[in-house]
């Protein structure tokens, strides 16, 4: 069964050259002339007849074949890399083009074979052998830019506990150009590897990601929300859970108040957003007081406090919102989160 797909730059994926222009063949190409091809091969030294040459050995070039692409057909697209998206995790590229991942444990092994199992279903990848420790795909058509043709591949996936290791490998079988059956270079054989884990490993970071989210909203339930104040005296909103939890359950707190959410970013714990006031019978049916604020733009600072988090907001002008309008929110983010609580 053939799969049909195009590779994109995304999180999950690396795509070479992404911002090179031209022909397929230029992306893989260096952009000079290849005139160097035409040099004369080096000679012996003659001596002029009657004369008397001193050799010397010290810079002689030795005779020999060179392996590797020359000219045209040197590949000048950077490497692979498979993403590093599982902790602990270390990548090993074999000398015959197959990659490998050492992880941690078993159960991780497990996880990540199911997950495999999973992602080719749902990119309707066939696998002509399923065995406990061995996959073998049916063709992969993969539409890349780079190349000149379309490019299919079949791999063989497999894993293996033993001697303390934990090892997930794949290898590219076979090698397909526009259809034809051709043998595979040992460039594209770890490309096209890799590109394969990568599609795993993105599977997997989405899973984590999942499964992350999924707990933050059973932690969430039990989250008091207070006034509080900073190390300045300044007013803050108080939330008693951890930081990574509340930063994944916020966003959809926000959106039942009316805020879109047009911006985060967790490193720096800031969340833009844009406030437009429900109608006055979502507050009769929340129970409490409408927010405080305006129909503008609004920045919230998040700080990380250990077993808690600091809320601050400012206006689109940058400075702190009262406190009245702050203190209007604690006690709508705790109705809230009671609400969905007793869903």
């Amino acid at each position: 069964m053939n799969v049909n797909y195009r590779l994109a730059v995304t999180a999950v994926m690396v795509a070479a050259l992404a911002g090179c222009s031209g022909s397929a063949e230029r992306r893989r190409q260096a952009n000079q002339d290849f005139n160097y091809l035409e040099t004369a091969p080096l000679s012996s030294w003659n001596s002029p007849s009657g004369s008397a040459a001193t050799l010397s050995n010290e810079y002689a070039i030795p005779s020999k074949e060179y392996p590797g692409a020359i000219g045209r057909a040197v590949d000048i697209r950077p490497p692979q890399q498979v993403l590093a998206l599982i902790p602990g995790a270390r990548t090993v590229h074999n000398s015959d083009g197959t990659v490998s991942l050492q992880l941690v444990n078993s159960a991780e092994l497990d996880e990540l074979w199911t997950l495999t199992k999973r992602m080719a279903t749902e990119r309707n990848i066939a696998f002509d052998v399923n065995t406990a420790q061995t996959l073998e795909t049916g063709w992969v058509k993969w539409n890349n830019e780079d190349e000149d043709t379309e490019i299919s591949s079949r791999y063989r996936i497999s894993r293996s506990s033993a001697n303390n290791q934990n090892l997930y490998t794949i290898k590219l079988l076979d090698w397909r150009e526009g259809g034809v059956e051709k043998p595979v270079s040992i460039v594209n054989q770890e490309r096209y590897s890799i590109l394969m884990t990568n599609l795993v490993m993105a599977k997997y970071d989405a899973y984590e990601r999942e499964k992350a989210r999924l707990r933050a909203e059973e932690l969430v339930k039990q989250i008091p929300i207070t006034m509080g104040q900073d190390r300045s005296g300044l007013p803050v909103i108080i939330a008693r859970a951890p930081y990574n939890v509340f930063w994944e359950r916020l966003p959809s707190l926000l959106q039942t108040l009316g805020f879109t959410v047009d911006g985060r970013n967790r490193s720096q714990g800031t969340i833009d957003v844009s406030f437009r006031n429900p109608d006055d019978s979502f507050w009769v049916d929340l129970g409490i007081q409408p927010l405080q604020l305006e129909n503008r733009d609004y920045k919230l600072q998040l700080g990380d406090l250990g077993n808690r988090t600091s809320i601050t907001v400012t206006d689109e002008d940058g400075k702190p919102i009262t406190d009245e309008a702050l203190e209007s929110i604690a006690p709508v983010l705790a109705a809230v989160i009671d609400k969905d609580n007793q869903k």
